[in-house]
C-alpha cells in the first residue's frame, strides 16, 4: 500500500483493495499544475505495481471533479522556451497516459465541473461514473488553445466524428449527454452517485485481479485509436499553440474574465 503523502492528492485504501486516490485542491476547483501532474503520475505508477491494490477510484475534492489544466500555469507554461514548452506537455502526456495504462481498473467519480484536461481524466479512467448534472466541455478552442494532450484519450472514447465536433464546438454538456456520447459509462442523478460507485466496485472485486488486467490488456490492443503512439505529436502541437499570441490573449482574457480579441462585443 502506498502510505506516501502527496501535496496535491489524498490517498485512502479500504480492506478490499480499493484505493481511493482523490484530487485535493478544492479551493482551485482541482486544477491541475505540475504538482498535481507529477503528483498523479507517481500514485498511479505505485498504484500499477502494488499488489495489495485492487481497483482505484479517482475522485475529486469539494464542488468539482476537476476543471482542467490551471489557466495562469498553461498561460506561463507558455511564455517558456520552445524545450521547456515541450518538456512540460510530455509530462501531462506521461500523466494521462499512467492513467490509462494503470495495470489495475480505473474508476473515475464524476461529480460538478470536469472541463478541458477534467474531461480527460475521465476519457483516460477505464469507467466513468457521473452525475447527470456534470459538466463537460472540450472548452480549449475558446481560450486559444486545442486539446491537444487528452485528444488521444478522448478520441478513443468518442471516436473521431464525435471529438472533432465536440473540440471544434468548446461547448459544455452534462453528464446525460456524456453517457450517450460514451465518454462515461453511465450517468445517474447526484444522490445516487456513491451507490452507483459502490455497485461498480462490487462487481470489479468480483472478478479475479490476473483476468481484469488481462481483459484490460486485451481490449486496449485491439483499440484502433491507441493513445500511446500519439503522445509526441500531441505534446508537440500544444506546446507550439499555447505559447502564440492568440493562446496568450485567450488565456489571459480568461484570467481577466473579459472577451478574448476574436470574440466582439455583442451589438
Amino acid at each position: 500500500m502506498n502510505t506516501k503523502a502527496y501535496e496535491t492528492l489524498h490517498l485512502q485504501q479500504d480492506a478490499r483493495g480499493v484505493l481511493e486516490i482523490r484530487l485535493n485542491r478544492p479551493e482551485k476547483h482541482n486544477a491541475f499544475n505540475a504538482q498535481v501532474i507529477s503528483d498523479l503520475k507517481e500514485a498511479f505508477d505505485q498504484a500499477s505495481v502494488d499488489e495489495s491494490v485492487r481497483v482505484v477510484l479517482l475522485t475529486g475534492a469539494g464542488k468539482s471533479f476537476s476543471a482542467g489544466a490551471d489557466i495562469d500555469w498553461m498561460r506561463s507554461q507558455g511564455r517558456e522556451n520552445e524545450k521547456a514548452n515541450v518538456q512540460s506537455a510530455l509530462q501531462m502526456s506521461e500523466m494521462f497516459l499512467a492513467i490509462h495504462d494503470c495495470s489495475k481498473p480505473v474508476i473515475a467519480k464524476v461529480h460538478g465541473a470536469a472541463l478541458g484536461g477534467g474531461t480527460g481524466l475521465v476519457a483516460a479512467s477505464d469507467i466513468a461514473i457521473a452525475s447527470e448534472d456534470a459538466i463537460f466541455g472540450f472548452t480549449e478552442v475558446r481560450l486559444g488553445i486545442i486539446p491537444a494532450v487528452i485528444s488521444p484519450f478522448a478520441i478513443e472514447k468518442l471516436g473521431p466524428g464525435s471529438a472533432r465536433a465536440l473540440f471544434l464546438l468548446g461547448r459544455r454538456f452534462n453528464g446525460v449527454e456524456a453517457a450517450r456520447l460514451g465518454l462515461v459509462f453511465r450517468s445517474v442523478p447526484a444522490a445516487d452517485l456513491g451507490d452507483e460507485i459502490e455497485n461498480c466496485l462490487a462487481d470489479l472485486l468480483r472478478g479475479s485481479p490476473m483476468a481484469l488486467k488481462a481483459a484490460k490488456e486485451l481490449a486496449q490492443s485491439l483499440s484502433p485509436q491507441a493513445p500511446q503512439s500519439h503522445i509526441p505529436r500531441c505534446a508537440e502541437a500544444i506546446a507550439k499553440i499555447r505559447g502564440s499570441e492568440e493562446a496568450q490573449e485567450g488565456l489571459s482574457a480568461f484570467l481577466e474574465r473579459r472577451r478574448p480579441s476574436w470574440f466582439p462585443e455583442k451589438t
